[in-house]
Order: structure tokens, then sequence, then C-alpha cells
């Protein structure tokens, strides 16, 4: 197999599962980002970490460059922070849109002086009334058991400590992949894919990769990333909401229908043509994402940044978003890296020819 085969299946889900089970809540990405720059390293020709904590790299295309375009995939995920010790029990708050309903019974890792497995609990439902059982979960009826007893609990873990959620990665049937944190390290791995394809290929555009951090809690990595690059495009890779019971097809995407190209005022119509393009010719199948305002990704903080960025969105179907049970069909993957590298190489080697100023830009 050359360097820029296409991988099995087995190998997008090794990494996939090497992925999502390193821990990174948003303002703790260390663990993640040192994964990610290991198998990033070798694909780039430059790697750097910045101020703000976001892994940056270049790969240069062929000389004489004629512009730069930025790709961006969040590797932070979401999870909780230590708000109180309660005796031998641990209060906490969210980061980011954690869904409480799906937390009773997890099981999770507190990033206290030495991690330490616990468990989300609450009281049983024994002791509950009947109007208790028939209401929702509150934040303040969930608590963390490490196992500790009082005393030597508040000589572990400090008020501010990060709890991740713990869960493997697994294959299901039809080659599907469910884990937490799918949301965003399924895009990740587009990414690293996609380089992966183009080490065999040429293109005359440099690429500024940048695995960006605290986009769960604000966008926060893209922002200013994009200020700092300054890249002449950008391309953002998130993932999207797949079909599923309680979801209508107008907010939802099959899974297995390829990568979701994003279509809306928060993203250029030239940049999208080309996206299409790409998958039109080279065969891979795609949906149309219709955006009608904030896309809630990183493509969002690109746009805008500096005099303003054309901006496009490569987004992959899952299921059950932001829960530790995100679903994801593989093939979506491999189609989206594909997507991504073909339309890299498609760049023109002239930038004029993109023709993409806003009086330009019309309809496709």
């Amino acid at each position: 197999m050359t360097d820029h085969a296409r991988p099995p299946d087995s190998d997008l889900f090794s990494l996939l599962k090497e992925l999502s089970e390193t821990p990174g809540v948003s303002g703790q990405e260390q663990n993640i980002r040192a994964a990610v720059a290991a198998h990033l390293a070798p694909l780039v020709d430059e790697l750097r970490v910045d101020t703000l904590g976001n892994l940056v790299a270049l790969k240069k295309g062929k000389s004489p460059s004629v512009g730069r375009v930025m790709l961006a995939a969040h590797m932070d995920e979401i999870g909780l922070i230590i708000t109180q010790l309660d005796g031998g029990f641990l209060r906490f708050a969210t980061v980011g849109g954690v869904d409480l309903a799906a937390l009773p019974a997890q099981e999770v890792t507190v990033h206290a002086r030495e991690n330490l497995p616990g468990l989300i609990a609450s009281r049983p439902p024994h002791v509950l009334s009947r109007e208790e059982r028939e209401k929702p979960f509150t934040q303040e009826q969930l608590f963390i058991d490490v196992g500790l007893p009082a005393a030597e609990l508040a000589e572990t873990v400090a008020v501010g400590d990060f709890v991740s959620v713990r869960r493997s990665a697994e294959r299901m049937a039809k080659g599907r992949a469910t884990g937490k944190a799918l949301d965003n390290r399924v895009s990740i791995v587009v990414l690293l894919d996609a380089l992966r394809i183009l080490q065999g290929r040429v293109h005359h555009w440099d690429i500024c990769a940048a695995i960006t951090v605290q986009e769960e809690i604000g966008l926060r990595g893209a922002t200013t990333a994009a200020f700092d690059l300054a890249p002449d495009l950008g391309i953002a890779l998130d993932v999207t909401f797949a079909e599923q019971p309680g979801a209508t097809p107008e907010e939802s995407l099959p899974l297995g229908s390829g990568p979701a190209i994003g279509l809306g005022p928060n993203l250029h119509p030239k940049l999208r043509t080309l996206l299409v393009d790409s998958a039109e010719r080279n065969e891979i199948p795609y949906t149309d994402e219709v955006l009608p305002g904030h896309s809630g990704t990183d493509a969002w903080a690109m746009q805008v940044s500096q005099s303003g960025i054309p901006t496009a969105l490569i987004s992959v179907p899952v299921r059950n978003m932001h829960t530790p049970a995100e679903t994801v069909a593989l093939k979506d993957i491999e189609r989206s890296a594909r997507l991504l590298a073909e339309t890299v190489c498609n760049l023109p080697n002239d930038r004029a020819a993109l023709a993409l100023d806003h009086e330009d830009s019309g309809h496709e």
C-alpha cells in the first residue's frame, strides 16, 4: 500500500478510537493535543502550539505558493468542572452543552492531582417521591463519587479540577462506530486522513491546519488562529445531526450519506461550488446542509476574522450529539477526507480565477 492509498476501515477506526478515548475538555486540551500532534507531525512541514493552545501546522504547496488555505477542526470536548467538595462527594458544573439527562450512572475521570475513576450518581429512585421520579434530573441532584472518604478526597481533588466522561469507543454493525467526543474527533480524523492522501499529490496552495481549542464554549481557538494565520481561504470541519427518532429530515441527515456541504450566509457560495464540483468529479456522495444563520462551527469565527475570509464547511453526520454515545458511519469519515483532499488539489494556481470578491459571489 502506498503512503497515499486509502486506509482500511480498521485503521480509521483505530485512530478514531484513540482520539475519542483521549480526554480534552474545553480549557484542558493538553492530552488530546499531544495525541493529535504525534499523528500530525509526520504529515506537515512545520508544527507549533500557539498562545491559546491551538495546534497549528503548515504543509507547503508547490512553489511558488498561490495562497494559504486554513483547515480548522476543534479538538476540545464537552465535560464537567468541580465546584464543591460535599463531604465525600463532588458537585460540578457543566463545560459546554452537556445533556444532563445522559449523565446519571456515567463513568468519569476526575483530573485531579491524580486521575481518579468515578461515576455520576444521584439519590436512588426508591427514596424519591412519585413526583420527584417523574421529573428530569437537575444538576443539583447529581454528584460524583470517586470512592474516597471526605478527608482523603480533600487532599486529592480541588475546586476547578476538570472531569471527562470515561467510555471506550466501539465498533457497531454496518461499518459504524460509537463513543464519546466524536464531536469533533471525527473531523480530526478527516483532516489527518486528508493530509495523508495529500502526501502523494500536488497542491498549489499552502495548507494551514489548525486543531483548535475551546470551540465548545465559544469558538475561541478558531477566532485567534484565524486572526494569527490570516489565510486567504478557510474550510471548517465539524459534525452535524444524523437522522434518528425525534429528528426531522429538515434538521438531520442520514448516516452513510457522505459529507454534508454547508450552504448559507456563513459560507461562501464560490467555495461551496468548488466543494460540490470536487465531490461530483470524484464520485463522492454528499448532501446539502442548509444553515440559515449561525453555523455553530469554527466557520463562523473564520468568516469574520480580519477583513473577512471566504469560508466553507464540511460536516460529518453524527447521532446522539453531545452524549457519551455519539455514533458515526466510518465511510462518511473516509469520504469527507477524500473530498477535502481533492478540493485542496483543485484550488487553482491562479488566485484571481476563484473570483471571491463580494460583488462576484452571485448565485450558484
